[in-house]
């Protein structure tokens, strides 16, 4: 008649007898030497959890419990040579050989760099309103600023008041801040990509190139949506004219 072993897996020799151990997972007896211990990650390094368990029972160290080891930042580049961003995206305006000052009928050195009234170097960037936009073609994106463009605002009213400035309400919260940009679409006037100026967190206001007639400017298929307009070197806001 068969019975079950006293011994579970650990094998005996009277020629070699072993001690016996029970593993601490399933709790079969083992010979002890055959018995592992078991080892698991703890922050960056393997350390032994102090159970012993066969063979079957023994596990991979769990990598998720690995801490991440970021590598050492690289050394920094002595004397580095940085591209000077303002001046190179920026193309000024200068006079050619032959130009004659008009006061004092003197001539001007060539490549000197023209000025506007308020002595700024002239630009050759452009400026005005920007053309060719679509406001179907807002590319959706996700940012840390404004969670997303080409969101449709929830538009209460658009009003002017005879001059060139918009006033918006929303039915709720619009999400943006000052300088952030719109597409407006559906208006009787004022219609186009513009910058705002947050007033409080459901109106804002925009200014059109030009004054419009005081009235509600709202219709049915009024639409104004969140946009992103690549600006010119230091332009903060979408140019109005």
């Amino acid at each position: 008649m068969a019975y079950a072993s006293r011994s579970g897996r650990a094998r005996v020799s009277a020629k070699n007898p072993q001690a016996f151990g029970v593993c601490d997972r399933c709790g079969f007896w083992n010979n002890l030497v055959n018995l592992n211990w078991q080892h698991e990650w703890r922050g960056t390094t393997i350390q032994n959890i102090w159970i012993r368990v066969c063979r079957r029972c023994l596990d991979v160290p769990q990598e998720q419990l690995r801490a991440i080891q970021l590598p050492a930042d690289p050394v920094t580049v002595w004397q580095p040579r940085v591209e000077n961003f303002a001046d190179a995206e920026t193309d000024y305006r200068s006079t050619v050989p032959g130009t004659i000052d008009a006061i004092t009928g003197l001539p001007v050195p060539s490549t000197t760099l023209r000025v506007t009234q308020d002595c700024r170097n002239r630009s050759m960037q452009p400026i005005g309103a920007p053309d060719g936009l679509d406001q179907n073609a807002v590319m959706p994106y996700n940012g840390g600023v404004q969670k997303a463009f080409g969101t449709p605002l929830a538009i209460l009213s658009a009003v002017s008041n005879g001059t060139a400035t918009i006033a918006v309400t929303c039915s709720q919260a619009h999400g943006m801040q000052t300088n952030s940009q719109i597409a407006v679409s559906g208006l009787t006037a004022a219609n186009g990509f513009y910058s705002v100026t947050v007033v409080s967190a459901t109106a804002f206001t925009y200014t059109t190139p030009g004054n419009i007639a005081a009235a509600s400017l709202l219709t049915y298929k009024t639409r104004i949506v969140t946009a992103l307009v690549g600006l010119p070197y230091g332009t903060p806001t979408v140019p109005a004219a």
